[in-house]
């Protein structure tokens, strides 16, 4: 079965690297926090091109941490979209806010511009810009919108890490950037983990704090916090396999390449890319309308696939009262979501392995055809 995602084959494809790096923890007794996480920290700074980075322990907490640090709190409102992880809103509802949840462009699967206006209110605090399955949103368009209206603009590069607008990586698009290093995720841990960048010193200090209870250097504490740090080990795994996250995305790029050019009329829609963006294809999602035909197919041909996402947040029981949608409500989400399917897609894919699930989504439409 070639599965949609391997977090395994990543390991073996830089096993000696991350091996020496958790013997050289594990040898050096230093477990929380301490050198090891500065020079991740100080590694993926440089490599998103911020001045600060401060590691936590998943990029929920990166999104919750980032919300505090900004102000934002109870009676708050805070735009971002449905149609993306449920990690999205859940860390809006921690900090006591009320998410405010926008349509998505229906080529690009993220944020529509044309609803951002309509869901502004005196409350609204912030927008989080999701760059969904490594596709860029269009946020200078947002940030522009964000001025206007007096908001902080959040970039949630849970699924970007490594994109490109023109010459900027995301997390320096914005005023504060999170991240996840989630296993699965284009640089993953072995385990959970989470980065937040930013452009100043006092808003770094303020989510440093934030991330052990609200010490300082005195453990004195001006505010609660969270205890959410980034493991040790694991900011020493992230950093042997950061050298290599530029060359693992190109590698997506490339597969993504042929995934389009052998799929091409076939009655599916590949994904799109933003002009003047790199997309780093953390997922490759394809819209048809006979999606569990296909993925049955795709089974009985030992080929895994998935749906990010079936049902919106604003669909979700546990959610559906704690989110406003506003009027009009979401179409082209509730459209999309019964559509979309994700092919496999990691770096550790082989031309055999690409040519096989393309001959294999072929082989469903040319038999139903």
């Amino acid at each position: 079965m070639i599965p949609w995602a391997s977090p395994f084959a990543q390991y073996t494809a830089h096993r000696d690297e991350i091996e020496a790096a958790i013997a050289q923890v594990l040898g050096s007794g230093d477990y929380i926090l301490g050198e090891e996480v500065e020079a991740f920290e100080r590694a993926f700074a440089e490599f998103c091109g911020m001045a600060y980075a401060v590691g936590v322990g998943s990029g929920t907490d990166a999104l919750i941490l980032a919300m505090r640090a900004l102000g934002i709190e109870s009676g708050d409102e805070v735009i971002t979209v449905s149609h993306t992880a449920l990690a999205t809103a859940a860390a809006v509802l921690a900090t006591g806010a009320m998410p405010v949840l926008v349509d998505v462009d229906p080529a690009l699967y993220t944020i529509d511009l044309a609803r951002v206006e309509d869901a502004v209110t005196p409350r609204s605090k912030a927008i989080i810009v999701v760059h969904l399955a490594g596709q860029v949103a269009d946020i200078e368009a947002i940030g522009a919108i964000a001025k206007i209206h007096g908001l902080r603009v959040i970039e949630d590069c849970a699924q970007a890490v490594g994109a490109r607008q023109h010459d900027r990586r995301v997390g320096s698009l914005g005023d504060i950037g999170c991240f996840s290093f989630y296993p699965t995720k284009n640089l993953g841990a072995i385990g959970d983990g989470g980065m937040v960048v930013m452009p100043t010193a006092a808003l770094a200090a303020k989510v440093r704090r934030l991330r052990q209870y609200g010490w300082d250097d005195n453990r004195d504490t001006e505010a609660p916090g969270l205890n959410s740090r980034l493991d040790t080990l694991q900011a020493a795994v992230l950093k042997a396999k950061l050298p290599y996250l530029d060359a693992d995305n190109a590698r997506r790029m490339a597969i993504a390449q042929q995934y389009t050019a052998g799929l091409s009329g076939l009655p599916l829609t590949p994904p799109a890319v933003r002009p003047g963006t790199a997309h780093v294809y953390h997922l490759y999602v394809i819209a048809c309308d006979d999606r569990a035909g296909l993925m049955a197919h795709l089974a009985d041909q030992k080929v895994g696939s998935a749906v990010h996402y079936p049902v919106p947040i604003h669909r979700q029981k546990g959610y559906t009262d704690r989110v406003r949608v506003p009027r009009g409500g979401l179409p082209v989400t509730d459209s999309l979501v019964g559509r979309i399917l994700t092919l496999p897609m990691f770096p550790e894919l082989s031309d055999s392995n690409v040519a096989h699930v393309i001959a294999a989504v072929r082989g469903f439409f040319e038999r139903v055809h």
